[in-house]
């Protein structure tokens, strides 16, 4: 059976706590439990105080046997960021301007930028998948769409890891491949209508919206909305296209995580959760989990979570 943990964003004691609430300790070769193992949903680094501590957890959890791990766009932002361009000399596939080094920088000034231990770290981010389609369930960080994971595959080697030589390809602006990985790791977004836009947590404008994909109803563009509580009144109640969201229909529950969530963690319909539930915010973040059992209607009662205290 397995542990679906969300994105732990640099947070190690959080991530220590939740391992020992779920059973699992810490042994000579990292953290086990004895007939469990943990999956990761990605976005391991940027925000908190323990980065490195987080990834040497993750990595040797992996290592040993006990989880397993997709890629999250925050390690894609970290590997492309890392990657000189073949195409400009002097440049890299995720280009190093102010706000991206901003977003970027807590992870840089905590491992030494370009230090031994940095390129080790990277190197390890390009060995994760971008999915894990596993017999009983699946895994992504942000959206299962299967027009784009079938646009992604053949740059990807049998792991569902991207290719050495498909970085270029996966970062190319404007392309379909960049169009396919931007789905996968961040979600599906779509256009608002002309005129009306929003401030993301982090302060970006924002003139589209993550969408609840798994949707199978039509749903106007502020029900599909996935946006902050305080801005989701500006979104119009205009129905979306009808051949604008995919929905998800099979029976296999999907986990992803990504999104932010905020509030008491449960799942999103009974074949999809998020377990992103916003470990790096001021107020009220955790880190969350949920305890597959086999059962292919997802439940609340699975779900396990750790707060972060806040100090005043």
């Amino acid at each position: 059976m397995y542990d679906i943990i969300g994105d732990i964003h640099g947070y190690a004691t959080q991530l220590k706590q939740l391992l020992s609430k779920l059973g699992y300790s810490e042994g000579a070769e990292g953290w086990s439990h004895p007939e469990r193992k943990v999956i990761f949903l990605g976005d391991f680094v940027d925000r908190g105080p323990e980065q490195v501590e987080v990834v040497e957890i993750a990595g040797q959890m992996v290592e040993s046997g006990s989880a397993l791990a997709v890629m999250g766009n925050h390690e894609f932002n970290a590997v492309a960021y890392a990657t000189p361009d073949p195409r400009n000399a002097g440049e890299y596939l995720r280009p190093r301007t102010e706000k991206n080094r901003k977003q970027h920088g807590e992870f840089l000034r905590q491992v030494g930028e370009d230090s031994a231990q940095h390129r080790e770290i990277v190197d390890w981010f390009r060995t994760l998948p971008l999915w894990l389609d596993l017999e009983d369930f699946r895994v992504v960080h942000a959206c299962w769409h299967e027009e784009h994971l079938a646009g992604l595959r053949s740059f990807l080697d049998q792991t569902n890891a991207i290719k050495t030589e498909a970085w270029q390809d996966l970062t190319a602006k404007d392309t379909g491949p960049f169009a396919s990985a931007e789905v996968i790791l961040k979600g599906l977004e779509i256009p608002l209508p002309e005129g009306v836009s929003f401030k993301d947590k982090d302060g970006h404008v924002r003139t589209d919206i993550r969408t609840r994909w798994w949707e199978k109803r039509r749903l106007t563009f502020r029900e599909l909305a996935i946006a902050p509580s305080e801005v989701i009144e500006r979104i119009p109640h205009e129905p979306v296209p009808d051949d604008v969201i995919p929905g998800y229909h099979d029976e296999k529950p999907v986990f992803v995580g990504h999104y932010w969530m905020q509030g008491e963690p449960k799942p999103m319909s009974d074949k999809v959760a998020c377990l992103d539930y916003s470990v790096a915010a001021d107020k009220g973040g955790k880190l969350c989990a949920y305890r597959w059992d086999g059962n292919a209607e997802l439940s609340s009662e699975r779900m396990v979570w750790v707060e972060r205290a806040v100090q005043s």
